[in-house]
């Protein structure tokens, strides 16, 4: 995925920042909870499309 698309995605939910998770294919904020699924390098930025983290998965 492209680093400069990633520096200006943020969680659309809480507007916070997103970490990386290439293993997954997913980007992950960590205050709301919530893993956003990456198909074909490109980022699904909805929210019902989101899964949600463990308590675990988030503090990690």
């Amino acid at each position: 995925m492209d680093s400069r698309l990633l520096e200006i995605l943020v969680c659309p939910v809480c507007k916070g920042p997103l970490d990386v998770r290439k293993a997954k294919q997913e980007l992950v904020c960590k205050a709301c909870k919530l893993a956003y699924p990456v198909r074909d390098d490109i980022p699904v930025m909805l929210e019902e499309e989101a899964r949600q983290l463990s308590y675990e998965e988030a503090a990690g």
